[in-house]
């Protein structure tokens, strides 16, 4: 037998992928003031109809310690978005024990980065659950191309609902009182998972929505889909007016007028198309210029329809700076100031490596999962490519009919939505349309509070918002 013989008959057999199910849980003792906690890390299996695992997913759970009666104490399930991130953004920017030291305004501080005592974290009121999503974080799949099974809308909610059905099966938590919070895509997750669950007999009584995009309809600048422009535009105006190109005095003045606008001339202007002429279309394209701080004449050439990656890097392009997408009061520095679309967001930038070197820290040093896998903050490209969107990818995804259905079930469920003004991949207005309509009974629609916050994506970045967004919070739940 020839030497490459071995090597043919090894690449013949079903690869399967690392994965950690039968590692038991590592679970430490922590304290934060008086504050006492445990926090504890695995993987919990997701199994098919055989019990054979079909994947792993990763989770760390902290619970308050010298509680009377934990089974009765609430419990919080938290995730990321993406599609494709870990839990980490809200896991170590302001809902878990420890946060990520940053600027004041958000911007990444100098490495090293560090870790310290966050001051804000909910676990006061609530134990939390950091959910990593099968190809996020240490999550993953058992085989080859057993991905599939997961990585699509239907297919993500199904799993993380399995995942809390186990979680309180195993922790003897099913007559805790149960919340969400997920942020971005998360957002959309949320939602699904409110109506998937209700049908199996779970029921929320919150869910946090941060930075929320539920119809993806506000969102894609496909052609024929005017909506994005028009619910984008607030946020356009918020960005213009920090960078001081509008005339506006205050940001409160500005996004007045633009709202305004947004929901009345613009609106019609569109409709028209085409038919849009003469002193009609002049005025509306002076107001489009005023409103985003675009030249008149680059408002015209994109038929009165700025998507936002132009807008990104045309507002500044004078001086050779593109604006951020997931907080637009972030600048970034292109190559060549002459290409349509920003290289990168600065906003993003900013956050990765600051997060990325902590938690890798945190879980090793800290909490005591040793492993040599890669944690994936974000998966590096397989789930992207393979993600689905089912049917829905067709048209629009929106996860806004389940949660409509779930509070008409379960009219106890109350929704908080945290928004940014100067977020760009899920502006604010976006979310006013959604929840305007969603067809709400209207004896339901008081069971949804929205705050805003002057800051981006992850408004929690900002010192002033982390402040804020944790008053917010607990005013909300007390």
């Amino acid at each position: 037998m020839s030497e490459g013989t071995p090597k043919v008959e090894e690449d013949k057999k079903e690869k399967t992928y690392p994965l950690d199910v039968a590692k038991p849980p590592v679970v430490t003792q922590h304290q934060i003031g008086n504050l006492k906690y445990t926090a504890t890390v695995g993987m919990m299996p997701i199994n098919d109809e055989f019990g054979e695992a079909e994947g792993g997913i990763f989770y760390v759970a902290y619970t308050k310690d010298g509680v009377k009666d934990p089974a009765n104490r609430s419990v919080m399930f938290s995730f990321n978005g993406g599609p494709g991130s870990s839990s980490v953004w809200l896991h170590l920017g302001i809902v878990g024990p420890k946060r990520v030291v940053m600027e004041a305004d958000g911007g990444m501080p100098a490495p090293p980065f560090k870790l310290v005592d966050n001051e804000y974290t909910w676990l006061e009121d609530t134990d939390l659950v950091f959910i990593d999503p099968v190809g996020t974080g240490y999550s993953r799949p058992a085989k080859k191309d057993g991905g599939k099974k997961f990585w699509s809308l239907e297919g993500d909610i199904s799993s993380i609902g399995e995942f809390i059905r186990l979680y309180l099966s195993r922790n003897n938590r099913w007559s805790s009182p149960l919340h969400l919070v997920g942020e971005s895509y998360g957002t959309t997750r949320a939602a699904g998972l409110s109506g998937h669950l209700i049908e199996k007999g779970i029921a929320f009584n919150s869910i946090v929505l941060v930075s929320s995009i539920l119809n993806f309809q506000t969102a894609r600048f496909n052609k024929g889909n005017d909506l994005p422009y028009q619910v984008f535009l607030p946020t356009y105006t918020a960005t213009a007016w920090f960078h001081k190109k509008t005339k506006y005095k205050t940001l409160a003045d500005a996004l007045k007028e633009s709202e305004r606008f947004a929901s009345s001339e613009y609106v019609l202007a569109l409709a028209k198309g085409s038919s849009l002429v003469g002193d009609e279309r002049k005025e509306v394209c002076i107001k489009l210029a005023d409103l985003t701080g675009l030249s008149e004449e680059y408002v015209e050439s994109t038929d009165l329809r700025v998507n936002i990656h132009r807008f990104c890097k045309e507002l500044l392009r004078s001086d050779k700076r593109t604006v951020g997408r997931l907080d637009s009061r972030f600048k970034g520095i292109d190559e060549s100031a002459a290409t349509e679309n920003p290289e990168h967001d600065p906003a993003m930038t900013a956050i990765m490596a600051p997060y990325t070197a902590t938690i890798n820290d945190y879980l090793r040093r800290d909490l005591g999962w040793e492993t040599d896998q890669p944690y994936y903050v974000f998966n590096p490209g397989e789930l992207w490519k393979n993600w689905s969107y089912g049917d829905a990818g067709v048209g629009h995804p929106d996860t806004s009919e389940a949660l409509r259905a779930a509070l008409s079930k379960n009219p106890y469920m109350k929704v908080f939505i945290a928004s940014g003004y100067y977020d760009l991949a899920t502006p604010y207005f976006a979310t006013e349309y959604t929840v305007d309509h969603l067809g709400l009974d209207p004896t339901l629609r008081g069971n949804i509070q929205t705050e805003y916050y002057e800051a981006g994506h992850m408004m929690y970045i900002d010192a002033g918002c982390l402040k804020k967004l944790h008053e917010d919070i607990t005013k909300f739940y007390k």
